[in-house]
């Protein structure tokens, strides 16, 4: 800690020009001190564990000397709690939607480098839904779930040869949830894309899984 606050002190009598120009920047604001090591980009996401604390500003646009830790400062972790938070029926995926979840990113994952690590994984919004449905014809006031998809829009970091944070949305569909032995899921990890257009793609792809493949033009 006296290391930490020492180096605090030398910014301070010589702040570097990006710290001066930030702080310029936001008057009245503060300015965050982030730990590179846990994070990529700089420009890119960065998880609130990176965030060592923030540096106070005054109102002329001036570091003030007071600096705010970040309690929660340290190596990064999972955040499923917009996905755990939902009511909706997650029973399709598994008794443990998390981990099988965190499996099949981790899959995604080992598919493209087979000695990447999934270091964390933040689902970032509430996942968008989709359930297909028929009557059941024994009971006209239920019905039997037949294919349902979700997707999510994510911030992780995953390690080969480098640390890259990266984020974009995951998608899983499953059919025919009304023959389990005729079930088949998929799976998709779009990089740098958003939930409104992974949802938009969902609505195309719970009705293209199980699908025959088409044949081939001669």
């Amino acid at each position: 800690m006296g290391d930490i606050s020492a180096r605090r002190q030398r910014i301070l009598q010589s702040p570097p020009p990006e710290l001066v120009a930030e702080a310029a920047a936001n008057p009245g604001g503060s300015v965050a001190e982030i730990d590179p090591d846990y994070i990529g980009d700089p420009n890119g996401f960065i998880p609130g564990e990176a965030v060592q604390g923030v540096w106070i500003v005054g109102p002329d646009g001036k570091l003030t000397g007071e600096f705010m830790e970040n309690p929660d400062y340290g190596p990064p972790k999972d955040d499923f709690a917009k996905l755990t938070e939902s009511d909706h029926w997650l029973a399709w995926i598994g008794d443990d939607p998390v981990q099988a979840l965190r499996d099949s990113i981790t899959n995604c994952l080992t598919g493209q480098d087979p000695k990447a690590v999934l270091d964390w994984v933040k689902i970032l919004d509430t996942p968008r839904y989709l359930t297909g449905a028929r009557r059941d014809p024994g009971h006209d006031d239920q019905i039997i779930v037949t294919r349902a998809g979700l997707t999510l829009s994510f911030a992780l970091s995953v390690t080969a040869s480098k640390r890259e944070v990266l984020t974009g949305t995951f998608s899983w569909v499953a059919v025919r949830l009304d023959e389990p032995a005729d079930r088949k899921d998929q799976i998709w990890l779009d990089l740098w894309t958003d939930l409104d257009w992974a949802e938009t793609e969902l609505r195309n792809r719970i009705y293209l899984v199980g699908r025959p493949a088409p044949e081939p033009e001669s």
